[in-house]
C-alpha cells in the first residue's frame, strides 16, 4: 500500500456524516472515524461476538491472563488488543472499525490505550462498542505496559495530558478556523476575478495558478483539522466541513485520507504500518531499509542519487500525476460514491469557471499546474517534520517515545504558522491530534519539560534547516544502500 512517495499529513479516509459508507476490507455502517454507529439499533457490533458467548481462550480457564497471551494474537486472522488493562478481541471487529481495520491490527498484541485516548473524542459512547469485545483482562501482577515501554513516561505523559484539558487547550477558537475557511474562499473568488478582469494573458494565468496553489495548500492544511476532530465538540460537525473542505474545495477523499492518515499517527515512520514510509522501492529511507536493500542487492534505481532524483519525481509530480489519479480510482473501487460525489461538485465547478476562459484542454492544463504548484508545497512541508527522523521497523515504544523519535519541529514564526498549517509544531500535533492546532504553542513548553525530565530529545529547527534535512537524510540513506551493495 503506498505510492511512491507518500506524504503525511494533511491532504490525503474515514469519517461521515450519519450517511451509509462502505469501510475498507468491511461491510456498510454509520458512522464517523474514530465513533461507531450507535449500538441501539442495526449496530455492527455482532461481527465482534460479546465476550460471553466467545469460546474459553484462556490456557487456565479463567478471564485474566498475561502479556505473553495476549502477544499471540497478533496474527492476520487473529488480534487482540488491551485498553485499560482490559483484553479486547478486534479480529472481526476490525473490519466494522470506522477509523479502519489497519489501525487496530497495527495494534495486535500491544497496549493501545494512549492511541485510543488520542484519537477518540467522546470515549463514553465509544466504550459502548467495547464490552461486547471483552474477552478479559491482564493478571494482577501484569504490568501495564508491555514489552519494554516505560511506565514512568507513560504515566508522567497523562498527567500532562489531562494538565493541558484542565488548560482548556482542547477548547477551539471558533472565529479562528472560520477566518482561515473564509481567507480560502476569498482567495478562490480572487483568482477568477484576476482571469475575468486580466484576460488569459501569460502573467494574469501564472499569478492566478499561484493564487489557487495557495488556496489549495491552505485547505490541505484545514480539512486536516476537521479530519481530526479538531474544531468541533460534536463529530457530525467535523466530519460535515471535512467532506466540504477536501471534497468540494479539493477535489479529493476524506476517507481515503483518514484510511492513510490514522495509520501515520498511529506508527510513524514504522515500516510496513506507516503508509507514508511506503516508497514502493523508488526512495530508501532510514538507516536499517537501505542496507537490507543493499545487502540483498537491491537496486530498482539508483539510490545514491536519490537526494537529487527526489527533486525531479518527489514534490513535481505526488499530487498531480499520482495522487490526483489514485485517490478518484479508491473512490470508484471502493464504490464510495458519497466522496465520488463530494469530488465531483469541485470538478464541476472549476471547469465552469475556467472553460469559458481557457477551452476544455486549457482548463485540463490549468489545473495540473495548479496541482504541480501545490505538489512542492505540500511534498516539502509534510516531510520536513518525519523523513530527517528515525524510520525504522517496529521497537514498541510508548506512545510518548514513540511520537518524539518520529517527528520534529519547525521553529514558530506568524509565517512558519501559516505557510505548515501549524504542521511546525509536529510534535505537538502527533502527541494531541484531537488538539485545535491554535493551542498547540502553549502545550509546547510543557512536552518539552518533559522531553528534558526523561532526557529525550525534542528537535526544533529553523524552517531552511528543515526543508535541506530532507535532502540530507535521502543523501546519507542512499550512501548506505550503496556501501551495503558494494561491500556487504
Amino acid at each position: 500500500m503506498g505510492p511512491p512517495w507518500t506524504p503525511s499529513s494533511p491532504f490525503p479516509s474515514q469519517s461521515l456524516l450519519p450517511v451509509s459508507i462502505r469501510m475498507e476490507g468491511g461491510p456498510r455502517l454509520r458512522s464517523g472515524p474514530h465513533e461507531p454507529a450507535d449500538p441501539g439499533g442495526g449496530s455492527p457490533i455482532s461481527a465482534g461476538r460479546p465476550a460471553r458467548d466467545l469460546p474459553q481462550l484462556w490456557p487456565d480457564g479463567g478471564r485474566s491472563g498475561s502479556w505473553e497471551e495476549v502477544q499471540k494474537h497478533n496474527l492476520r486472522t487473529d488480534q487482540w488488543l488491551v485498553i485499560d488493562r482490559k483484553i479486547y478481541n478486534v479480529t472481526q471487529w476490525k473490519h466494522r472499525h470506522p477509523g479502519g481495520h489497519r489501525v487496530l491490527a497495527h495494534y495486535a498484541g500491544e497496549d493501545a490505550t494512549d492511541a485510543f485516548l488520542a484519537f477518540h473524542q467522546d470515549l463514553h459512547f465509544v466504550r459502548k462498542f467495547m464490552k461486547p469485545l471483552l474477552v478479559g483482562e491482564l493478571a494482577p501482577g501484569e504490568p501495564s505496559q508491555d514489552r519494554d515501554k516505560s511506565p514512568q513516561i507513560t504515566e508522567d505523559f497523562r498527567t500532562l495530558k489531562k494538565t493541558a484539558e484542565d488548560m482548556k487547550l482542547f477548547e477551539t477558537n471558533h472565529m479562528f478556523f472560520l477566518l482561515l475557511l473564509a481567507h480560502i474562499i476569498v482567495m478562490e473568488g480572487l483568482a477568477w476575478f484576476t482571469v475575468f478582469y486580466f484576460g488569459t494573458g501569460w502573467i494574469s494565468t501564472i499569478l492566478t495558478a499561484v493564487i489557487l496553489a495557495i488556496s489549495q495548500a491552505q485547505a490541505g492544511w484545514l480539512q486536516h483539522d476537521y479530519g481530526h476532530l479538531s474544531v468541533y465538540q460534536k463529530s457530525t460537525w467535523n466530519h460535515f466541513f471535512h467532506k466540504f473542505v477536501i471534497g468540494h474545495l479539493k477535489g479529493a477523499s476524506a476517507n481515503w485520507w483518514n484510511h492513510r492518515h490514522f495509520q501515520h499517527h498511529a506508527k510513524p515512520n514504522t515500516f510496513q504500518k506507516d503508509p507514508d514510509v511506503n516508497m514502493l522501492h523508488v526512495f530508501v529511507l532510514g538507516e536499517w531499509q537501505p542496507v537490507e536493500y543493499g545487502k540483498k542487492k537491491l537496486k530498482y534505481l539508483p539510490y545514491n542519487h536519490q537526494h537529487q532524483y527526489f527533486f525531479l519525481i518527489g514534490p513535481p509530480l505526488l499530487i498531480p500525476l499520482y495522487f490526483q489519479f489514485q485517490i478518484i480510482m479508491t473512490m470508484i473501487v471502493r464504490r464510495d460514491w458519497v466522496d465520488l460525489a463530494w469530488a465531483i461538485s469541485y470538478y464541476t465547478r472549476f471547469f465552469f469557471t475556467y472553460i469559458p476562459f481557457y477551452g476544455i484542454l486549457g482548463s485540463l492544463c490549468f489545473l495540473n499546474f495548479i496541482r504541480f504548484l501545490e505538489s512542492h508545497w505540500f511534498v516539502w512541508v509534510t516531510q520536513m517534520n518525519h523523513i530527517p527522523m528515525d524510520i525504522d521497523r517496529e521497537k514498541y515504544q510508548d506512545w510518548f517515545s514513540s511520537q518524539l523519535s518520529a517527528t520534529c519541529n519547525v521553529e514558530q514564526s506568524f509565517f512558519n504558522d501559516w505557510f505548515s498549517g501549524h504542521l511546525n509544531f509536529q510534535i505537538e500535533h502527533h502527541l494531541f491530534p484531537t488538539m485545535p492546532r491554535h493551542n498547540y504553542y502553549k502545550v509546547a513548553p510543557l512536552v518539552k519539560s518533559l522531553c528534558a525530565k526523561h532526557g529525550i530529545l525534542y528537535q526544533e529547527k529553523p524552517l531552511m534547516r528543515a526543508l535541506l534535512d530532507i535532502v540530507g537524510s535521502l543523501k546519507k540513506s542512499g550512501d548506505l544502500w550503496l556501501d551495503a551493495y558494494l561491500h556487504k
